[in-house]
């Protein structure tokens, strides 16, 4: 029997490193709350990227340069988002937190939902709805570490693992469901003008990728206001700054920017490197004959879903075989396989598109092992008070991938992105290998 009076909104007297001062109960259920808050989130800081590559067919008029600052700057909110979040756990408390943040979502998505429906709708305005979308992502830095205080550090690896993994589908669920769900006028949901588009001569109804989250991130925060409760950890902003002068802080923020933010990164620009590099003639192409959308609009989702499922998947392993491995063989598949997807960007035939795509879902997976990998680690590898505040730190840093990927991209040839992202995670991988997982490597985890 738990000690904890489970009755109050405040847990007092919460350890989970001691069985009677911890409730599995509640610690599981505040991660699938948190986890499905977490999901639109991360649809809501994704829907520039599934909704960019759609705004030429249905009468915007927006350069490759345009469509690329449109789609990275919510990387770069969310990274200031996530500084902010950081914070937030102890000062707020896991209750206040997660369905206060949740609400925040309504803002950017009632702002897409309007947007698109008119054609006229200024670039700058659709910048400032970019920006707002990072909220979205933003969250995920005070999310993951109020998380971190209800599970033991036996089961964080699973428990982070399940959170991020699971919560970073979103990227590939809005992706995977935009396409379908605009193509057609959902009750209660399709309440604006459907839009023309200009290739196809059908209606579309471009609104629904915004609208259809919106009841969804309602009801969600809801139940988070009235269900979940507070763990008394309380810090304040002095106090969370001391992790600065650990040096695994910034040995792990290379890690992640290389895994997450390189993940990311792509995730939010493969649609558009695709359309831009490849257009909508490939073998793959052929098995998308009556489509409506661009292929890169209907495949693009892969890429972001199998990162995600290995990240949540991977869990359990870190926590069985540690983190430090899986995250060292994770960089080097991510450096061997962008260098590989490298070599088939000037494209000659058509099956070089199937080469360049079949080799970045390989990427993918690898990236997922490193982000799973890393979870693990810090929890393992820093005090517990750091632990929250540096899971914050690397995620904030990691976010910032979408906007430089995208930067980068409207100003150099794909080809020199891609080999500057193969010289990244090698350095990332060598890090790894040098403090954490060679033999007799000072900090192991």
């Amino acid at each position: 029997m738990t000690q904890l009076d489970t009755s109050q909104r405040v847990l007092h007297g919460w350890d989970p490193e001691d069985p009677d001062k911890w409730d599995s109960g509640i610690a599981w259920k505040t991660l699938w709350i948190s986890t499905i808050t977490l999901f639109f989130g991360f649809t809501t800081w994704y829907l520039v990227s599934a909704i960019a590559p759609i705004l030429n067919n249905i009468g915007f008029d927006l350069t490759a340069s345009q469509l690329y600052w449109l789609t990275s700057i919510p990387g770069l909110s969310t990274g200031l988002f996530r500084l902010i979040w950081m914070f937030l756990p102890p000062i707020l408390g896991t209750r206040k937190l997660v369905s206060l943040s949740t609400l925040l979502f309504l803002i950017p998505l009632f702002g897409w939902f309007f947007a698109v429906q008119d054609t006229s709708t200024p670039y700058g305005w659709l910048l400032t709805l970019s920006f707002l979308s990072g909220i979205g992502g933003g969250v995920f830095s005070g999310f993951m570490p109020s998380t971190g205080y209800f599970f033991p550090k036996s089961k964080s690896g699973t428990a982070l693992g399940l959170q991020a993994g699971l919560s970073n589908m979103g990227m590939s669920a809005i992706q995977l469901a935009t396409p379908w769900i605009i193509g057609a006028s959902i009750p209660l949901i399709s309440l604006g003008t459907a839009q023309r588009n200009a290739e196809t001569g059908k209606d579309i109804w471009l609104q629904n990728a915004a609208g259809v989250l919106i009841p969804f991130v309602i009801v969600f925060a809801i139940i988070a206001f009235f269900v979940l409760k507070d763990v008394p950890v309380k810090a304040n902003f002095r106090q969370q700054i001391d992790i600065f002068g650990n040096v695994n802080t910034w040995v792990m923020t290379v890690i992640y920017v290389a895994g997450f933010g390189g993940f990311a990164g792509f995730s939010a620009q493969l649609a558009l490197l695709i359309t831009n590099n490849f257009g909508a003639k490939s073998e793959l192409a052929t098995q998308f004959a009556a489509s409506e959308l661009p292929v890169a609009a209907k495949i693009a989702f892969w890429f972001p879903l199998i990162g995600a499922a290995t990240r949540a998947l991977w869990g359990p392993m870190c926590d069985k075989f540690g983190g430090a491995i899986w995250t060292f063989i994770g960089l080097i598949g991510m450096a061997v396989f962008t260098g590989a997807a490298a070599l088939f960007l000037n494209p000659d035939s058509p099956s070089d598109f199937t080469w360049f795509w079949t080799l970045m879902l390989i990427m993918s997976f690898f990236a997922g092992l490193v982000n799973a990998g890393s979870f693990k680690q810090m929890p393992m590898i820093l005090p517990k008070r750091q632990a929250g505040g540096v899971i914050g730190w690397t995620g904030a840093m990691g976010s910032f991938g979408p906007f430089i990927a995208g930067v980068l991209l409207s100003m150099i040839a794909p080809a020199t992105f891609f080999w500057g992202c193969v010289v990244f995670f090698a350095i990332a991988a060598v890090l790894c290998w040098v403090f954490y997982t060679r033999p007799g490597a000072p900090y192991p985890g």
